[in-house]
């Protein structure tokens, strides 16, 4: 990564006025993404060998795959501007899959980009197909055919959260990249460089919750630091849990203890109340839970039947599940792994 913070894009190769309105106005992801390969935080064995491929005017068929705000999106745009300098957007199709995912997409739209030859570039045009995995399989079958069809004067880029849902026949036809969450370091440097640059009242104790919640997600990690400073006038850890919604750790620690100590019907009024009163969901309860077992002391046994639990209840929550009726069953989880745990 640069040591320098880079000059402020747009995120169409045309440097910011910081001075501006619309520099104003933009969002920090935009803002401070990447301009060169340089600048792209982390990633350097991937940097570094896309660099070779251009340099031997070999670039490949590309598939980006990992979770998201990891730099996919900004790694293929530095490229672009890498090969075509500023004017890069001329030589470019962008779309996201998640709207235009149809085979009807595929067969006009790339098809009418792709036969079109390139005039005064390196000889190839660049499509990036954001977001594939959302692609219908039929779209993807389209897809291959026009991969192979227009190899000669068109390169892809195909990006994607979960490569498993890309069918074996499009990746086979790429080099693969993985874009792994980013170090913990690498992010608290970003943060560090938009706080320096914002003039952003950030707290030691804000930054680490900050750093917590993205979870190598640097996306994430600069909206919430926006949407944070927009809202208050310092940024503590109570700032950060309130503005994502997450629940405060104090709080998760209180029923966590709670279920672990407390009466049933006591402990399911008292997490009920609580809940309603900090507008939790108990689908981030359960996450909290999950990290703050981790910390008591429990037998090995007790601690598997708990997290079992937890992972069953998680997927009843996203099936559609009461939160009511997944609430006591979580609460009798809790119960039964203290009995396993005091039986030994």
């Amino acid at each position: 990564m640069s040591d320098t913070l880079p000059t402020p894009s747009n995120g169409k190769g045309k440097e910011v006025d910081t001075g501006t309105a619309d520099a104003e106005s933009l969002p920090w992801v935009e803002k401070y993404r990447p301009v060169t390969l340089d600048d792209v935080v982390s990633h350097k064995d991937i940097t570094s060998t896309i660099e070779r491929f251009i340099e031997r005017n070999r670039l490949p068929h590309l598939l980006f795959y990992g979770p998201p705000g990891t730099g996919k999106t900004s790694t293929i745009l530095a490229v672009a501007r890498r090969i075509y300098g500023t004017s890069y957007k001329k030589q470019i199709l962008e779309l996201n899959a998640s709207d235009d995912r149809g085979i009807d997409v595929v067969r006009e739209q790339i098809k009418q980009f792709a036969e079109t030859r390139t005039l005064f570039s390196k000889g190839f045009k660049l499509i990036i197909l954001d977001e594939a995995d959302m692609m219908t399989q039929a779209a993807q079958a389209a897809l291959r055919r026009v991969i192979e069809q227009f190899t000669k004067n068109v390169r892809f880029c195909i990006i994607c959260n979960y490569v498993n849902k890309i069918t074996p026949a499009i990746q086979s036809r790429c080099t693969r990249f993985r874009f792994s969450p980013l170090p913990m370091t690498e992010v608290e440097k970003r943060v560090d460089m938009v706080v320096e640059a914002e003039n952003v009242p950030l707290t030691t104790e804000g930054k680490n919750a900050l750093l917590k919640l993205s979870k190598g997600d640097m996306r994430r990690a600069l909206n919430v630091l926006q949407a944070c400073h927009a809202a208050y006038d310092i940024i503590g850890e109570s700032e950060i849990y309130t503005c994502t919604g997450n629940p405060h750790p104090s709080d998760i620690e209180i029923i966590v203890n709670s279920m672990l100590s407390d009466e049933f019907t006591a402990s399911y009024q008292m997490i009920s109340k609580m809940k309603t009163e900090r507008g939790l969901a108990l689908q981030d309860l359960l996450t909290g839970a999950f990290d703050y077992i981790d910390t008591i002391e429990l037998k090995p046994h007790a601690r598997i039947y708990l997290l079992d639990h937890l992972a069953s209840t998680e997927h009843r929550l996203s099936t559609g599940g009461s939160e009511k009726i997944q609430l006591t069953a979580l609460l009798g989880a809790f119960k039964t792994a203290v009995e396993l745990s005091t039986k030994g």
